[in-house]
């Protein structure tokens, strides 16, 4: 029964009609549950529906918990190769399993330890990562979730870089227009606001230069920005170009080498 219940509540197999069955009642209950949230930041109706909400949030609340605890126990058949224990340790430390653990934290906290009710607002916020939960469901997202990881030390190295620039403009723009407008740039730390709204390419327009050399340092940086905001993007299209290629490799049927 139990390798059962660890077949069907893992991504389904082809074969497998009760595990794509459940696989899609999962997803749809998801979404159903995201789509519950942004309703109820309508307050005309939380008000009208605040009991149907209520009991809508009880079911999926009960079916997540339910299947967090089966994962749980089912853990030692996910990691064959630990003890029992370990195997669960392992995956309730895991992504995943966290995220199960936020999307139903929310409801279990109130009974547990009392809370401020503004900071049980944003707690219950926190069920919006039942949405992540769709990635242990689809193919395309799990390619996403893989792509990351296998670029993460180039995209380190851009954001470490992105962060050096922004903070070199701020410092240049605050020595070039703190003396004019020391409303608009009284130090660095404001004038990050400015240096993140351009090289982000944004340019909203609420803080800018008037001095000469603040506007040839804007023009400059602007154009910059240009290229620093493309770089993240290339490297994750070049990864996942990298990804895709990989799985469109066959494998010869008689000596088991990559054709195609």
């Amino acid at each position: 029964m139990k390798e059962r219940i660890y077949k069907i509540i893992e991504k389904a197999e082809d074969e497998d009609v009760v595990s794509k069955i459940f696989d899609y009642a999962i997803i749809i209950l998801i979404i159903a549950s995201i789509a519950s949230v942004i309703l109820e930041s309508f307050s005309g109706f939380r008000t009208k529906y605040d009991y149907e909400l209520y009991l809508f949030e009880l079911m999926t609340v009960a079916i997540f918990t339910v299947e967090y605890f089966l994962r749980i126990w089912t853990a030692d058949l996910k990691y064959p190769q630990k003890k029992a224990l370990a195997a669960r340790l392992i995956y309730l430390f895991s992504f995943m399993a966290i995220i199960d653990l936020f999307a139903i934290l929310p409801f279990y906290l109130p009974f547990i330890i009392s809370i401020d009710l503004r900071f049980l607002r944003v707690v219950r916020l926190t069920r919006i990562f039942r949405l992540f939960k769709v990635n242990r469901y689809s193919d395309s997202l799990q390619l996403i979730g893989k792509v990351m990881k296998e670029a993460k030390e180039e995209l380190l190295t851009t954001i470490f870089l992105m962060f050096f620039v922004i903070l070199i403009s701020a410092t240049l723009m605050y020595n070039a227009e703190n003396s004019v407008q020391p409303d608009v740039f009284p130090n660095i730390i404001a004038s990050l606001w400015w240096a993140i709204a351009t090289l982000t390419t944004v340019g909203y327009g609420d803080v800018y230069p008037v001095t000469a050399i603040g506007k040839m340092l804007a023009s400059v940086i602007a154009i910059s920005g240009v290229g620093l905001v493309a770089l993240p993007t290339g490297i994750i299209s070049s990864e996942f170009m990298r990804e895709i290629s990989k799985q469109k490799v066959c494998k010869c049927p008689h000596c088991g080498g990559d054709i195609g």
